[in-house]
């Protein structure tokens, strides 16, 4: 289960996607996510998502990656499409004995879970294609103008860089331990909410330890480097939009016009 867990993990390629400057996926990326809250018409989620098939394919990922994705959060997809099927009122199409499923409810539920389903989708792109470097530079670029005011920009980019990749570590590390302690007989998937809880001890205290430890590693060799924070950095490779930069942006602002205009119009 734990394997299936690919948050913050990296696949180096040469993409048109991967080649693209880390500022700008960033940015189009928040815009994107706004425009899946926005629409609200069944051709123009057919569009979006024909849209994000497209970046999957061109992003060379492997198509098994963005599924093990969706593996774990499945359960709030289909919580949150039973839940609109179930509460929404409208033309009814099916009815026995308290549940009544309405035509309004299908639509409604279909489209908020693939809602949810090109949010991960669009996430995962990011990180799939940006190495946490350039991340870092891309995530501080855009909150440097934030330093006037006080915002330490550098820093906030470092630590969220960070966690992100960390979560792939600790995510092998906690398989690790319970294969561990499932080979000394422990058991975690027998006995009531309570007794499962007390048998997840034997993994959250190594668990914390080796985090704390790696935390004082990662610590120790920042120091060791010289590392002070943002202040007088530089870079050995600068970000500079590139032509196709220019043309994704292009892209994008007719890829958006087109959306809402099925959103509007049908």
């Amino acid at each position: 289960m734990l394997g299936n867990i690919t948050v913050g993990q990296y696949f180096p390629g040469n993409s048109l996607l991967h080649r693209l400057d880390p500022r700008l996926k960033i940015v189009l990326l928040f815009l994107m996510l706004i425009e899946v809250f926005l629409l609200e018409k069944p051709a123009a989620y057919a569009f979006f998502t024909a849209v994000t098939v497209l970046f999957v394919v061109i992003s060379r990922v492997p198509l098994r990656t963005f599924v093990r994705a969706l593996k774990p959060l499945w359960w709030i997809v289909l919580f949150t499409f039973v839940i609109h099927l179930l509460t929404t009122p409208g033309r009814e199409i099916f009815h026995a004995g308290i549940l009544t499923i309405s035509e309004e409810g299908l639509t409604k539920g279909c489209l908020i879970s693939l809602r949810l389903v090109l949010l991960i989708v669009l996430s995962s792109l990011l990180t799939f294609t940006t190495s946490p470097l350039k991340l870092t530079d891309g995530m501080d670029a855009l909150l440097s103008p934030g330093k006037r005011f006080g915002l330490p920009a550098h820093e906030l980019a470092m630590m969220m860089t960070i966690a992100l990749r960390f979560i792939p570590t600790l995510i092998e590390e906690t398989d690790t331990i319970i294969k561990a302690q499932e080979s000394r007989g422990a058991d975690f998937t027998t006995g009531n909410m309570f007794v499962r809880l007390k048998n997840m001890l034997p993994i959250l205290v190594p668990l914390f330890l080796s985090s704390f430890r790696r935390a004082d590693e990662l610590a120790l060799a920042m120091e060791a480097r010289c590392y002070r924070g943002g202040e007088g950095r530089t870079q050995m490779k600068e970000l500079r939009f590139a032509t196709w930069d220019g043309a994704a942006v292009l892209l994008f602002l007719l890829f958006t016009v087109a959306a809402f205009l099925l959103n509007h119009y049908l």
